[in-house]
């Protein structure tokens, strides 16, 4: 982000500011909300959630008047407030990727929902800024190549883990250093088995759903954010669900390190978690040969090697999304976007037996967790991925534990984000030409309207 904040002076100063709306109000929405109010740069003129309450009170909670806010129905409603520079709530989020606007920041964090509101917007070039990484994971590559061909940027948004974490490792890749493992804390204990009602009222205390939470504690929360990473990078899971050991910061660079070398990795170059005492935050482990660089890491107190560890001990979340918005607006580049394939593919494991009938809910349900894979791996298995897996039929049993396959299920029908995500399948498996390619990504685009 070179620059950015004498980037946003600048606009300020001439009198002008990036025109942004907000789908998905929930608690990163609002923070959202809030955090722009400080910034004159920018100004978030819709906000849409499909509780049209939450879209109104995000407004009050960011300290503008009650006066300052008109609901719309239509564009026209939409047009007629802002003549009147009044903000905007309203309840269908097309109302957001069909207003004029310079970005978009997509917060749902449901892949049926973010994929509508993503291909819609990028089919008008508008940026789009997205923090539901379980749609990045699923037709990210996608995605981001329809983006690049409109003119626009897609960016997974600055401020969660996966962001910062890529931050270490631009650091890292631009100085030419070895990566042995990149990865975050698991801010809470594991529990794979958990379910919604284990939590509920620790949910509604910290003003979450059950799910919502569950998806954090039984792992699902943390397998996405490195497969997002793995799929940006390069890097991969070293094995199945990856290592998560349990682990402090003065330990990192040794558990992180080679079996021969008494760590638990197979290989360099990976995603990774670990469970202890960086929570929150992420950790890079880098390496290098050069004897020289070694004896000046020693003097700038980082060991004596051979690895090495850099750490970003925060992450502000949904407060640092505006970033990305200016990044996007004013820069042309991305604080962070996938590769042009799947390098990781995020899985759904059966959380209890299944039997013939039974629905997969979503993430964080009673129904599956997520475990990380090799892209590879995950389709010669026809392992479900999970960003498609809401809403699937089991028609054969899956004992606990198992992956889910695609044999295992009935799909949905009519669904945007399994449409995008077969179409990707074709197009990396080489099975159609890009031309072909952008012909029905813009077909989907008029027939999601």
């Amino acid at each position: 982000m070179f620059a950015l904040a004498a980037d946003m002076k600048a606009l300020e100063d001439a009198g002008r500011f990036v025109r942004v709306g907000l789908i998905g109000a929930g608690q990163m929405g609002t923070d959202i909300v809030t955090q722009m109010s400080l910034m004159p740069s920018q100004r978030l003129m819709i906000t849409a959630d499909i509780e049209l309450n939450r879209a109104i009170e995000s407004y009050a909670i960011a300290g503008h008047p009650k006066d300052s806010v008109t609901v719309a129905k239509t564009l026209d409603d939409v047009n007629r407030a802002w003549l009147n520079n009044q903000f905007v709530a309203a309840a269908d989020y097309r109302l957001v990727t069909d207003a004029p606007l310079d970005a978009v920041i997509e917060s749902t964090g449901h892949p049926e929902v973010s994929a509508c509101a993503t291909l819609r917007t990028l089919y008008q070039k508008k940026h789009l800024i997205t923090m539901s990484v379980e749609m990045d994971i699923t037709i990210g590559p996608l995605i981001k190549w329809y983006a690049d061909r409109q003119g626009v940027i897609y960016a997974i948004g600055a401020g969660d883990e996966p962001s910062a974490l890529y931050e270490l490792y631009d650091f890292a890749m631009a100085l030419g250093l070895t990566i042995v493992a990149a990865g975050k804390g698991k801010n809470n204990p594991l529990n794979r088995d958990a379910v919604p009602e284990d939590l509920a009222a620790e949910a509604a205390r910290r003003g979450l759903t059950p799910e919502m939470l569950i998806e954090f504690v039984d792992g699902s929360k943390t397998e996405i954010e490195m497969a997002c990473v793995a799929n940006a990078t390069g890097l991969i899971p070293d094995v199945f669900g990856m290592h998560g050991p349990l682990v402090n910061i003065a330990d990192i660079k040794n558990t992180f390190d080679l079996k021969e070398n008494g760590g638990v990795l197979n290989q360099y170059g990976v995603v990774d978690y670990m469970i202890g005492d960086l929570k929150p935050g992420v950790f890079l482990v880098f390496t290098t040969e050069k004897k020289r660089l070694r004896e000046a890491l020693i003097l700038r107190d980082m060991g004596t090697g051979p690895n090495y560890v850099l750490l970003r001990p925060f992450h502000l979340c949904s407060m640092e999304v505006p970033l990305s918005v200016s990044q996007a607006v004013l820069q042309g580049k991305a604080t962070m976007a996938p590769l042009d394939h799947l390098v990781a593919e995020v899985v759904a494991v059966a959380k209890t037996d299944l039997m013939p009938g039974c629905e997969l809910e979503r993430i964080g349900g009673h129904t599956h967790y997520c475990m990380t894979d090799r892209y590879d791996h995950a389709a010669t298995q026809r392992a479900l991925p999970v960003g498609i897996a809401k809403g699937a039929v089991i028609i054969r049993p899956v004992k606990k534990g198992d992956v889910i396959t695609y044999d295992d299920v009935k799909l949905p029908e009519n669904s945007v984000v399994i449409a995008l995500r077969r179409l990707q399948d074709s197009w990396m498996a080489g099975q159609i030409d890009e031309n072909e390619l952008l012909r029905q990504m813009n077909q989907m685009a008029v027939q999601n309207t």
